[in-house]
């Protein structure tokens, strides 16, 4: 009988993974994602959150929708600082999908489509660094590589309420804060300490932890 349920469990499991699209999404469990999208001639890189999938999707469409009031765009990044944080972006993805028997992932130089809570945690750094000196990049790296997945997640959820739009939200409130916050704060020993949910114990879980079956699995 274990031995059934361990046979029908992996079979699942490789059925799930062909299923997989680049960072841990899989477009028949839910069309939300997070598309990284890199601009012809690698000039700069654009983010964005779609709640549909279309993989015929073009850029010449998206586009056409950045400037829009309702633009799924969330940042857009020079080529230069999207070469910075890549690749330690890839590794800290691909080292939490190896631990959930996920295939690793490798950036394309088009578009890469990324699970919905990798993307939110993308963001996080991406606004920190958008409007940073270079030479700051790498110190927001280690400063959001010391944040545990679910700040990451929270930090998105409340930037993404007010200034989420990838031109209107740019330079203001939390996308401004997050920018001083991974920027400016030097690494330590311990964990960065933001200082901005000192009261996390007693009044955070409602807005910190999200109610993602899935969450889990990507820590």
């Amino acid at each position: 009988m274990l031995e059934t349920l361990e046979k029908t469990s992996k079979s699942k499991t490789l059925s799930n993974s062909k299923n997989i699209l680049d960072f841990g999404f899989n477009p028949q469990d839910t069309e939300h994602h997070f598309l990284v999208f890199v601009k012809p001639g690698k000039k700069e890189v654009v983010i964005f959150e779609q709640f549909q999938y279309d993989r015929a999707l073009s850029w010449n469409k998206l586009a056409y929708e950045i400037t829009g009031a309702n633009s799924s765009a969330k940042v857009i990044l020079p080529y230069l600082k999207w070469e910075l944080i890549k690749e330690e972006v890839r590794v800290e993805f691909n080292r939490r999908l190896k631990s959930n028997n996920q295939k690793p992932a490798n950036w394309s130089a088009e578009s890469n489509y990324l699970h919905r809570l990798f993307g939110k945690e993308l963001l996080v750094l991406a606004w920190a660094i958008e409007d940073a000196d270079p030479g700051a990049v790498q110190l927001a790296i280690q400063n959001w590589l010391g944040l545990k997945p679910e700040e990451r997640w929270w930090l998105f959820t409340i930037t993404n309420a007010a200034t989420g739009h990838a031109l209107n939200g740019k330079g203001k409130g939390w996308r401004k804060a997050l920018r001083y916050a991974l920027t400016e704060n030097p690494v330590t020993a311990n964990r960065i300490d933001m200082n901005i949910y000192h009261e996390r114990a007693t009044t955070a879980p409602t807005l910190f932890m999200e109610p993602d079956p899935e969450a889990d699995l990507y820590k």
